[in-house]
């Protein structure tokens, strides 16, 4: 059996992507090693084989000089047949093991030269220099790779150019994860993720001022002074704050809640990006309410699953939630939509066939 070695410095070991859908699908086939950085010792979980560096660095500059080392270290003493990175952390890590004659996959996550624009705490005159010193130093490193998988089209487009072994993997949801029998229907709305400025969760709150319902927040919280802002709005008493839950959790909630929202501001890796939540949504049997920039409008209203806004106008999103309360037949219908995409065409089992073939391509098997 063929050792893999899968790389993170920056993702928890139990990311849906990286845990729970490649590592989980290809231990079918090989025997499978996942590198992480979080301080919790080593495992071996569902027959993946986890090894632990040690609790990742406070900032990035240490995470790409300490980290990386301590990844390659211990990638080398595996001596696997492929490794198979995550971050761009460790583009350097990539390239060293790529000269060490080893076979090496670099998995694209997000358009990173983009999502700098994104980010609050970057001086603006900063954010096109640092964008372009990113996008060059990718650009690199990836000629040289043995394949790259990206998680959205958008991204393949881009680095088809550089590289002609190049494949989007979406992160489409396994079949069936987060449907949930719970019961009777709340009238709830959910939003399952990161709690950031850039997501336009400030927005969600307050379109929460005329709404008889709850909103449920569930995710790992982002700056205490961004929460601390939206605690301070009178909308809050009508948000229920989780925190960080399971994924037998994040199902339930789901499954139970009236519509789920996904509403992130217009940055530029936004409006090309296809969010878990889409998915995770429809795939869980509820309509969703989206930002309408061009690509979401043509997954969720043209396969009438939801509801497309402006994520910056709090009124329209809270428009969009009172005809989901008012229309129950109508969001019952949408909600069956959206799991029939699910089934026909975004799934990972559609994907993870996707994935077994670069694999065998690669590894010449």
């Amino acid at each position: 059996m063929k050792r893999i070695c899968h790389i993170t410095t920056v993702h928890t070991r139990y990311d849906v992507r990286i845990f729970h859908k490649e590592c989980k699908s290809l231990s079918k086939y090989y025997k499978v090693y996942l590198i992480v950085a979080d301080g919790l010792g080593d495992e071996v979980k569902e027959e993946i084989n986890i090894i632990d560096i040690g609790l990742r660095q406070s900032s990035r500059l240490k995470r790409a000089r300490v980290d990386s080392a301590k990844a390659l270290k211990k990638a080398k003493e595996l001596d696997c047949d492929l490794y198979h990175f995550h971050d761009f952390e460790l583009i350097k890590t990539g390239v060293k093991l790529k000269k060490k004659g080893k076979k090496v996959i670099y998995d694209a996550h997000e358009d990173l030269p983009r999502q700098i624009y994104g980010k609050p705490y970057l001086k603006e005159f900063l954010k096109p220099v640092i964008s372009k010193i990113i996008e060059w130093q990718e650009n690199k490193a990836s000629k040289k790779f043995s394949y790259i998988c990206t998680a959205t089209p958008y991204i393949r487009n881009r680095f088809l150019n550089i590289n002609k072994n190049t494949i989007d993997i979406n992160n489409y949801p396994i079949i069936g994860e987060l449907l949930k029998n719970t019961g009777k229907k709340s009238n709830n709305f959910c939003y399952t993720g990161g709690i950031t400025s850039v997501r336009g969760i400030i927005n969600i709150v307050k379109a929460m001022k005329d709404i008889e319902s709850l909103l449920i927040l569930a995710g790992p919280s982002g700056k205490s002074s961004y929460m601390s802002e939206m605690k301070n709005l009178d909308e809050w008493k009508k948000v229920n704050y989780l925190g960080l839950v399971d994924r037998t959790e994040l199902g339930e909630i789901m499954s139970s809640s009236l519509a789920g929202i996904v509403t992130f501001l217009p940055f530029p890796n936004h409006v090309n990006a296809q969010p878990n939540k889409i998915f995770e949504y429809m795939s869980a049997g509820i309509p969703i309410i989206a930002s309408n920039f061009q690509l979401w409008k043509d997954i969720i209203e043209k396969n009438n699953c939801g509801i497309c806004v402006n994520p910056e106008n709090s009124k329209e999103i809270s428009k969009a939630m009172q005809y989901m309360k008012d229309n129950l037949e109508k969001v019952k219908q949408m909600g069956k939509n959206g799991q029939k995409m699910i089934k026909e065409k975004y799934n990972w089992n559609i994907e993870e066939k996707k994935l077994f073939n670069v694999y065998k391509k690669v590894l010449n098997d």
